[in-house]
């Protein structure tokens, strides 16, 4: 997939004032209140920026810290991790390798078989369902 690149103007035309402060901005949304939170879902999370395959339903799970938390990424490529050294400590913030959209942070506090939690905002998913048989 080509890097989706946009100007701020077409990213704020395209985008909820939360997803844009959130996705464009780095900004996070209050623990508890995002659609995803709860892992009951069934289908693949995509980044509501450009559409990209983000996570697998199946990899979720309910971490209790207020965020939609995932073990994995759908794939090694989906998603670019970097050091965040904001509010004054380290962490990992997650983000879409399709447009460079803020996700959110992973942590090395989660399930088996990786260890990690995807802790990722809910306004920058977009789920796409299982379609029916």
């Amino acid at each position: 997939m080509q890097k989706v690149e946009k100007s701020v103007e077409e990213w704020r035309k395209q985008l909820s004032d939360e997803q844009f402060r959130v996705c464009r901005l780095a900004g996070t949304e209050r623990p508890f209140t995002g659609e995803y939170c709860s892992p009951k879902f069934e289908g693949v999370f995509h980044c509501v920026c450009c559409g990209q395959p983000l996570f697998d339903a199946r990899h979720q799970f309910d971490a209790g810290c207020g965020w939609p938390s995932y073990w994995q990424a759908l794939t090694p490529n989906a998603v670019i991790e970097h050091i965040d050294n904001s509010l004054g400590m380290q962490r990992v913030e997650v983000v879409c390798s399709g447009c460079d959209a803020h996700l959110g942070h992973v942590f090395p506090d989660g399930p088996e078989p990786t260890g990690l939690r995807y802790c990722i905002n809910s306004v920058a998913l977009q789920l796409e369902p299982v379609p029916a048989e």
